[in-house]
């Protein structure tokens, strides 16, 4: 029986680390960059 539950803690404890190493990595992946950039027009009045 306590064997089970090791199992089980440590399976939830493993996905825990994934999911917290793949929020990492998305949080620091930035901004997509444009294919090309885009000319900024000059607005005058």
């Amino acid at each position: 029986m306590l064997r089970r539950i090791t199992v089980r803690y440590s399976r939830g404890f493993g996905a825990a680390v994934i999911a917290i190493a793949a929020l990492l990595l998305a949080a620091n992946a930035g901004p997509a960059r444009a294919a090309e950039p885009v000319p900024v027009l000059a607005v005058t009045r």
